[in-house]
């Protein structure tokens, strides 16, 4: 027998995963629409996070599937943390791209009182080769030693940089011009923070700081600091927040999120 809901094929794969159907069910309401490969795709995202033990460490995951403001507003997660787009966006089959000058998501995620004491990370997934903008693609800015941002490449610096507290003392960096692809930075203690690119670690910074979260909401698209800016034109297949994320862990993300981008021919 062949089920269907809201253009699913149930019988394609081995079942539905509940959280990806609730994803489903949000878009619709939303007024967006899904193909079937971008729910074949979704589901089995689900599915392997969930069996690679990274799902419990997500607050908010934007697949950045449906082509339109509503569907890649919503967060894979969980209902909360629906984003708000500002400015000016393009959204396609392959992503959401911001015009660099205004446009930028509000996830309505406060990193103070949602993501645990120097444990989180942050993922942005570009499908733009571009290293001369000087901007950050996902971020949150609460003073100038208590940041939370991530740049694919901060040309000013040429660098990649993640940073959780400060600038410099607290960021871990390397020097690439490849802005394709998923960018993961994570934290997990005080004294670990991770910059890793296309699933590889490409540095590490291990400075003691304990820092403290920010108030504002997480930009993606530009960095927040009670208003937008640092804009960044790359287009966005997929981006989370949450939970620091181990080197294992980090690979197994990347594989994941690869198959994901594989399905729905976009990888990069």
């Amino acid at each position: 027998m062949i089920l269907a809901t809201h253009g699913f094929i149930a019988s394609s794969i081995s079942g539905v995963d509940p959280d990806a159907q609730a994803f489903f069910d949000r878009v619709t309401t939303a007024g967006g629409t899904l193909s079937a490969t971008e729910q074949t795709a979704v589901n089995s995202l689900v599915v392997q996070m969930k069996a690679d033990g990274i799902w419990s460490k997500m607050k908010a995951i934007y697949p950045m599937v449906g082509a339109s403001a509503a569907a890649c507003a919503q967060n894979l997660k969980s209902s909360s943390f629906t984003g708000t787009f500002n400015g000016g966006w393009t959204f396609a089959s392959s992503g959401v791209t911001p015009n660099g000058t205004s446009g930028y998501m509000d996830t309505n995620l406060t990193p103070s009182g949602n993501l645990s004491s120097n444990n989180n990370h942050l993922s942005f997934y570009s499908r733009t080769q571009n290293s001369s903008v000087s901007g950050i693609n996902i971020g949150s800015f609460r003073d100038s030693t208590n940041e939370i941002w991530m740049s694919v490449y901060y040309a000013a610096v040429s660098r990649k940089v993640y940073v959780a507290g400060s600038y410099g003392n607290n960021s871990a960096f390397v020097n690439n011009t490849n802005t394709l692809g998923l960018h993961v930075g994570s934290q997990t203690s005080t004294n670990s923070r991770k910059l890793y690119f296309a699933g590889s670690l490409v540095n590490t910074n291990t400075k003691n700081y304990s820092h403290t979260y920010s108030t504002n909401p997480i930009y993606i698209g530009a960095h927040n600091n009670g208003s937008a800016f640092l804009f960044m034109p790359h287009e966005c297949a997929f981006s989370s927040i949450g939970d620091g994320l181990s080197d294992t862990e980090a690979s197994d993300f990347y594989t994941a999120v690869q198959a994901f981008q594989t399905t729905l021919s976009r990888q990069v």
